[in-house]
């Protein structure tokens, strides 16, 4: 009983300083805890609004984020919302819908261009949710509609009722008092330590646990090593209280759902981006797993659970997930939305840095990461490419436009399996970009598998991406759509691609050769001399491609019929290093030294044991107390 009344406590300290400090004109009709933030519902907005800094000031006093809605006895009917908005906002701003989400008073305006519907510092947004009583979000259209946000956004909006109470359920954890003083932090290892793939951290206080990102390895030879160790007496997930994903590779979100699967009913904090990449990733491995009859433990239904948990949050925002932990996500430069993670534990008593994979330099596509935090003292680090340095990346590209030249010259064709979230576009443009300046001739750029969903849904959100890219976009500009692109629709198409006479360039999923036309497409090449396979993305240890780049040339495979097939490899195999988002050593070591502060120790994860061992000895040498944990390790670290 006493959480319970302590929790009350905070409830009517929360509200009567509310109440206090906001004017009585604004006529408060209630508070509620929604998820990290304090939802105050009010009659007249008009009055918070003239109330300079009220809402800064209430945040800043209760140290919680807040957010106004509007009870639903202001707001306007529909048809007259839509109407004012009409009537408000310029045609130039191309609104492709209007979707009105009754249970948070919010419409959803989907806009081409975004800064229309604003207006000069917000002013349009004010007046829309001055004169109907709505409060706008803004969503940005994609140059082409995607099924992913389309499908997003009807489900959040088919169960706004539940989504609510999720978000209230949360929020009472959130801001429940702290019931245990005698705090501590500890780390343990459930996946991605000495290896690469299923990363899984769990960080414990005292008060709380959080699971940082829940991946499983799609070369795994045996299910033990596929999925991270939940099996362990540390991890519970009835006890658990948030899950952070820092980013929509599979070997890092691919096993989200499979906690909702087997009681878990809090949050997952990511960036929006990694959101809708998430949902997409876990969606397709479904699909292919349905062709290829492969087990995957969770199904649709989960991924859409998991959907309504999920909390977006943007780069640089202070939010509180737990009595004694604030998170912060910072841009980790290794794909479109991926974060660090930064935990900020207790009032002062322990920070930790989680890298999850990030690449310490700018890049066509994407800005470098972050180095600048408010406190560090515990740095968790990928270490990938612990002892490699791979070549700049003007020189990566040069190699690779290359040897495409000397293949198309010689009447071949070019296949580069490629990861349909981030290497996809980097090498799409890259090869764009070669063809503008004359260094390649304007041949077909064949696109298969989800690189052309992901690649719309890069347009949707510019301000992650690098300047050139989102200047170009905000201008009007699309770069990744010109005439050279063809998207393969269906399937049967692919064998009228390798056998005609054209010469062409294939980027298809998946990167690692795991499933997916990258392998249909190699199938139907590996005969062919005059073909070329070129590896640009990093290949697992267990994975076809790894065993393909290590020099094996006769490969088993099943033809439709389920007949076991040889399939010898003849065709030229080439690795170009340097196009990875991940930092080599050089740039794992660069970040170490700018990082600022300055971290007390460093634990390694995210390496094959050789590379994180051979990194850890020299971290060492450099002054930090540095860890190389095993799966199921636990540190305490405050």
């Amino acid at each position: 009983m006493r959480g319970h009344a302590e929790t009350v406590n905070v409830y009517e300290y929360i509200k009567n300083t509310i109440l206090k400090l906001m004017p009585p004109e604004a006529q408060i009709t209630k508070i509620e805890f929604e998820g990290p933030e304090i939802a105050i519902y009010v009659k007249n907005v008009e009055a918070v609004i003239k109330s300079t800094d009220i809402i800064k000031k209430i945040a800043k006093t209760i140290k919680k984020r807040v957010v106004i809605r509007t009870d639903p006895a202001v707001r306007k009917s529909e048809e007259e919302t839509k109407e004012i908005i009409t009537r408000l906002i310029p045609k130039e701003a191309d609104i492709k819908s209007l979707e009105f989400d009754h249970t948070l008073g919010e419409i959803i305006i989907k806009t081409s261009r975004p800064g229309l519907v604003i207006g000069k510092g917000g002013n349009l947004l004010r007046k829309i949710l001055l004169e109907t009583g709505w409060r706008p979000n803004i969503v940005r259209a994609p140059p082409r509609e995607t099924i992913t946000l389309t499908s997003i956004l009807q489900v959040l909006l088919a169960k706004s009722e539940y989504r609510i109470n999720v978000l209230r359920s949360i929020g009472h954890r959130i801001h429940r008092p702290v019931l245990f003083r005698n705090n501590y932090v500890r780390v343990t290892a459930l996946g991605g330590f000495r290896e690469v793939g299923r990363a899984a951290i769990l960080v414990e206080t005292a008060e709380t646990k959080v699971l940082l990102d829940v991946g499983l390895n799609p070369g795994a030879s045996h299910p033990l090593h596929a999925y991270p160790r939940f099996d362990t007496p540390e991890f519970d997930v009835s006890t658990l209280d948030a899950v952070i994903v820092t980013h929509a590779h599979l070997d890092h979100c691919g096993l989200v759902p499979y906690l909702f699967k087997y009681g878990y009913e809090g949050p997952v904090y990511v960036t929006k981006a990694t959101r809708d990449l998430m949902v997409l990733m876990q969606k397709d491995l479904l699909e292919i797993a349905a062709r290829e009859n492969k087990y995957i433990p969770y199904t649709i239904k989960e991924v859409r659970k998991m959907l309504l948990h999920t909390i977006p949050l943007n780069y640089g925002e202070v939010t509180d997930i737990a009595p004694d932990v604030r998170v912060t996500l910072y841009n980790a430069g290794h794909i479109l939305g991926s974060a660090m993670v930064h935990l900020h534990v207790g009032e002062g008593l322990h920070n930790i840095v989680y890298t999850g994979d990030f690449k310490y330099g700018r890049t066509r596509l994407l800005p470098k990461a972050n180095d600048r935090f408010p406190r560090v003292e515990t740095l968790i680090m990928e270490s990938t490419y612990g002892t490699d340095y791979l070549p700049p990346r003007d020189e990566a590209e040069r190699e690779l436009i290359d040897k495409i030249k000397k293949v198309i010259e010689h009447k071949g064709k070019v296949l580069v399996p490629v990861f349909a979230v981030g290497r996809g576009q980097e090498v799409m443009l890259v090869i764009l970009h070669a063809m503008k300046k004359g260094l390649l001739p304007k041949i077909p750029i064949y696109v298969d598998g989800m690189i052309d969903e992901v690649t719309a849904l890069h347009a949707t959100y510019p301000e992650l991406l690098s300047d050139e890219v989102r200047e170009a976009i905000y201008r009007g500009e699309n770069p990744f759509n010109t005439e050279n692109i063809k998207k393969v629709e269906h399937k049967d198409e692919r064998r009228a691609i390798v056998d005609s006479d054209e010469p062409a360039i294939i980027l298809a999923t998946s990167g690692m050769l795991t499933g997916g036309p990258s392998v249909e497409y190699l199938k139907m090449m590996a005969k062919d001399e005059k073909n070329a396979l070129i590896f640009v993305s990093y290949q697992v240890e267990g994975t076809l491609g790894r065993k393909i780049k290590d020099g094996q040339r006769e490969i088993i495979t099943f033809t439709p019929e389920g007949k076991v097939e040889v399939l010898k490899i003849k065709l030229k195999v080439f690795s170009v290093e340097g196009f990875s988002g991940h930092s080599d050593r050089r740039q794992l070591l660069a970040f170490l030294n700018n990082v600022t502060p300055r971290p007390e120790r460093v634990i390694l994860y995210h390496g094959e044991e050789s590379k994180t061992l051979a990194l850890a000895n020299t971290i060492r040498r450099m002054g930090f107390e540095t860890y190389a944990p095993r799966i199921l390790d636990s540190i305490r670290i405050a």
